[in-house]
């Protein structure tokens, strides 16, 4: 089994997909020659072509609307947005129209598309180039919203997402592209599009996280492990639409305790819905309140390197939160 970064296994399984399938396409802002902004699509042009990797003009609701019409006329598109920042324009395609289409058909059509979204701080982007957006889809039916973490997740989310019948919103946080690192499947490999995977078992407390912030929150387990014998249960959601609630209750009620960590606002964001699930679900297993550790609620990620620290969630606060619902 290789060993590969999150954007090389973005990369490759794109490769895959288009070369098993002539169905598979990509389109969006410089994904061609360019081999776009983050070199995810890099090879993809000179391997198949300008009719099969499309470079769109700067314009977010051209290309999801392009993508849709594309799947209805028999195609499986993934449009790359090039930075999470930018998909607001494309908004009313995705909810009033990618998301509506099997409701409003009654059920006669589907929208396979997928939606690439690179997302998330802790890069020294800016205002324009740092947002979270996943709290801005996840109250919407007929979405599906995938966060892989591992090079292996983003394998057989992705191909999954290829292939779902419904839109998917594929979130790629930026400072995993090249810091994460791990086993990339060689071959035929798919995950189910729904399941949580529970990283590191424990007894003593539940850390549900996503994004960036799972890989602190296994690192804070493991630390607190050798340092204070906490055993903490991490479990990364990998998708975030659905939700998967048995997994999470399931953990809750074994541990006691629940610690929710993600980059997003703190409110409104999808941490909300996990604590209020627990409430609703495993009230009267809970030894301590539910904990939520968030981002900030500023408008954006800020580009001086020490207000950005300031502003999103740490390594240093996921575990002295862990520890403090530990102690409880």
């Amino acid at each position: 089994m290789a060993v590969k970064n999150v954007l090389e296994a973005v990369r490759d399984t794109l490769f895959e997909a288009m070369g098993r399938d002539q169905r598979v396409m990509v389109l969006g802002e410089d994904v061609g020659r360019h081999g776009g902004v983050f070199n995810a699509t890099q090879g993809l042009y000179e391997a198949f072509g300008e009719d099969r990797v499309v470079d769109t003009p700067l314009a977010e609701s051209s290309i999801v609307g392009i993508a849709i019409g594309a799947a209805f006329g028999g195609l499986l598109p993934v449009a790359e947005i090039q930075f999470a920042d930018f998909i607001h324009p494309a908004v009313d395609q995705i909810i009033n129209e990618a998301a509506k289409i099997r409701y409003r058909s009654n059920g006669d059509f589907g929208c396979p598309i997928v939606i690439r979204v690179p997302y998330g701080g802790g890069v020294h982007g800016g205002l324009y180039h740092s947002q979270s957006v996943e709290a801005l889809f996840f109250s919407t039916p007929g979405l599906k919203i995938v966060a892989p973490t591992t090079p292996a997740d983003v394998k057989g989310l992705l191909l999954a997402a290829i292939y779902d019948p419904d839109p998917v919103i594929f979130l790629e946080h930026k400072a995993s592209y090249r810091a994460i690192k791990g086993e990339y499947p060689e071959g035929e490999f798919v995950l189910p599009i729904g399941p949580a995977d529970v990283k590191r078992a424990g007894t003593d407390l539940t850390v549900v996280s996503y994004g960036m912030t799972m890989h602190y929150a296994l690192q804070a387990a493991e630390e607190l492990s050798r340092e204070e014998g906490i055993e903490a249960e991490v479990i990364d959601l990998r998708t975030l639409l659905p939700l998967d609630r048995r997994t999470i209750v399931d953990s809750v009620k074994k541990t006691g305790k629940l610690l929710v960590v993600h980059e997003d606002n703190l409110t409104g964001g999808v941490g909300a819905e996990v604590a209020a699930t627990v409430a609703d679900e495993a009230f009267m297993y809970l030894d301590a309140p539910i904990r939520r550790l968030a981002a900030l609620d500023v408008p954006s990620t800020p580009y001086h390197p020490a207000l950005e620290r300031a502003m999103l969630p740490s390594k240093a606060q996921v575990k002295e939160a862990i520890l403090e619902l530990a102690r409880y």
